[in-house]
């Protein structure tokens, strides 16, 4: 819903994913706050003035617990703090040690063991353990409260053990394919464990924050900053700038305006507009590549809880498929792509980007729903929905179908594919009001929505973007929140998730997901508009090189790990020789939005390869 790795509006992942999800509920003081620690105030360690690295965004974060956090900048800045048992390679995105240097399963993929590396030390100087892994896998298999993030990879665990500091076993209950994608932050058994309630706790009142990952968290004030600072400690070697800073901006022009003024050092999420303006000016360097993310129009399915009660007001009109069917028919995605995105974009199909190959699908010549105001009427007609002498169309009831839509206040494609909606539905007789509000999450969660501008950061593994559309995923009550992106729950596609992630043959399981896709298209709740390129600026006499990833033309913000801010080299400072991350990438290469990133998804009987979400988004 919220534009997401890993994913929904409290959630946008791939994380998560999982969700590259913008942000809602910042407020105009967040333009003018000023950030302790910058480049002009701070000093570093030795005397001399500190290089501060500093990120425009315009999300802002909905918790610095990694139980809890699901939108985009929260779980980017968890693969800064925590490490994951692994992690995923910034050349071509296949699995690479984390906290856990090997591992192998039994032969019938019940039981994998881990093996944790002695060289990994929390931020406070506790040597981190297999007994932090499992203590943080056993709180989410014990405590609902502590997998309302990431509780999909944890379901299906039977028995987590620790029988000595560098040996983590996990055993399950089926078959799983994700074993070596297990998106989870790892925390300090030491401190976690004096927390009382999950649900609660947003890991936001003490600093620093004892992690292990390449950066420590210093600082946060909610729609101002979050500050890091490196860990000295890390196993890899520390990050060479001396302070990160995610600063908050209400909108894009204001990040933009810092960036020309040299007041920030990166910004994503630019506009076709801006970045063709920041792409003649001295010392800036935009990055257009393939994005990891799609961008979507939901409906609201009848908002419910896993209690079977509804809730919400959605338009009860949109439960028959045919409307819903009309309203996909008159909407023109190539035009969306030409007119809103400028061509930084391309056409939307499937539920997963063309960036990941193996999992990408298409529908039929038959199965389509193309452009054809026409038979869009036809369907209207037929369903009984005619148009009354103001070509308004009415149902059987005498009620016009007049709607309301979800709109990002931040998001300018949000409302420029909102007037060419309300334009081509005009024309079929279907009413279209835009809200654009800056906290879309409220409504959201409370159902009170007919439509909803949607996207997702996608994962390398597709597990947990397929997941937030499960039954499993809604909430057990009304008044509790669940890990659903849509409230959708089809028993069909239920079905078909369950297969996906009992199977190890790669092949075989991306033809269920790419099943899974066919039938979330048919039931119609959800229609991918397009995938977004990642436009993002840099100032070149800031940052002298950084990694994309893949590294071969790819994104730099939300990536799957932490290759962009571990690697980036101060301007005037010496790259220096790198860890087993890849080369570090001091020309970012402009693509057109047609070109795909192709990355193959390989899964061996003990080690998965996979492609480079989320985020969550």
């Amino acid at each position: 819903m919220l534009l997401v790795t890993k994913a929904p509006p409290r959630p946008l992942a791939a994380r998560r994913p999982v969700r590259l999800l913008l942000a809602a509920g910042v407020t105009a003081a967040s333009l003018v706050a000023v950030v302790p620690g910058t480049a002009q105030a701070a000093r570093a360690e030795d005397g001399r003035p500190a290089r501060t690295l500093t990120v425009a965004i315009s999300q802002s974060v909905d918790s610095l617990s990694p139980f809890l956090a699901q939108k985009l900048v929260s779980t980017s800045i968890h693969r800064l703090t925590y490490e994951y048992l692994t992690n995923y390679d910034v050349k071509d995105a296949h699995t690479v040690p984390g906290l856990a240097t090997e591992w192998t399963s039994s032969p019938d993929k019940l039981t994998w063991t881990y093996k944790i590396r002695k060289d990994s030390t929390w931020s406070d100087g506790q040597q981190a353990t297999a007994e932090d892994a499992a203590w943080t896998f056993g709180k989410m298999m014990s405590d609902p409260n502590a997998a309302t993030a990431n509780g999909n990879f944890t379901a299906n665990f039977k028995k987590v053990t620790a029988p000595d500091p560098e040996t983590l076993i996990i055993e399950l209950k089926k078959p799983q394919a994700t074993m070596t994608a297990l998106d989870v932050p790892i925390v300090p058994k030491h401190i976690w464990e004096k927390v009382g309630d999950f649900s609660k706790f947003n890991n936001d009142q003490q600093f620093p924050i004892v992690g292990n990952g390449p950066f420590v968290i210093t600082d946060f004030k909610v729609d101002q900053y979050v500050k890091l600072k490196p860990n000295k400690k890390f196993w890899r070697g520390a990050p060479k700038f001396d302070e990160l800073v995610f600063k908050y901006y209400k909108d894009t022009d204001a990040a933009v305006a810092a960036l020309q003024k040299g007041e920030v050092s990166f910004v994503p999420n630019l506009t076709p507009a801006q970045a063709t303006a920041l792409g003649t000016q001295k010392n800036i360097k935009v990055n257009d590549a393939p994005g990891r993310r799609f961008y979507a129009l939901a409906t609201n399915p009848g908002a419910r809880a896993k209690d079977g009660k509804t809730f919400g007001d959605g338009n009860k009109a949109l439960l028959d498929p045919e409307v819903r069917k009309a309203l996909f028919l008159a909407v023109d995605r190539g035009a969306l792509v030409d007119k809103v995105f400028q061509k930084h974009a391309v056409e939307g199909e499937g539920y997963i980007p063309p960036r990941f190959a193996s999992y990408f699908w298409k529908p039929s010549d038959s199965q389509k729903l193309a452009y054809d105001p026409a038979k869009a009427e036809q369907v209207l007609d037929a369903a009984g929905y005619k148009k009354n002498g103001d070509g308004k169309r009415v149902g059987k009831d005498g009620k016009p179908l007049d709607f309301r839509i979800l709109c990002h206040a931040t998001e300018p494609n949000d409302k420029a594919s909102a007037k060419y909606l309300q334009e081509w539905w005009g024309k079929i007789g279907v009413g279209l009001t835009v809200d654009c509000l800056d906290n879309v999450s409220d409504p959201w969660l409370k159902g009170d929505y007919d439509l909803a501008f949607d996207g997702w950061s996608v994962n390398p593994d597709p597990d947990y973007v397929l997941s937030i559309h499960t039954c499993g995923a809604l909430p057990a009550t009304p008044k509790d929140t669940g890990a659903t992106d849509n409230f959708i729950c089809d028993p069909k596609f239920d079905e078909l998730y369950g297969k996906q992630a009992v199977e190890y043959d790669p092949a075989k399981r991306a033809g269920i997901v790419k099943d899974m896709e066919s039938r979330l298209y048919d039931t119609g709740y959800m229609n991918v508009l397009a995938y977004p390129n990642a436009l993002e600026a840099y100032r070149t006499d800031q940052i002298a090189s950084i990694k994309t990833m893949p590294e071969a033309a790819g994104n730099i913000y939300g990536q799957d790990g932490y290759w962009s801010w571990w690697s980036a080299v101060p301007a005037g400072q010496a790259a220096g020789d790198d860890a087993d991350g890849g080369s570090n990438t001091g020309v970012i290469i402009g693509i057109g939005a047609a070109a795909v990133v192709v990355v193959g998804i390989g899964i061996a009987l003990g080690m998965r390869r996979r492609t480079t979400a989320e985020d969550r988004e």
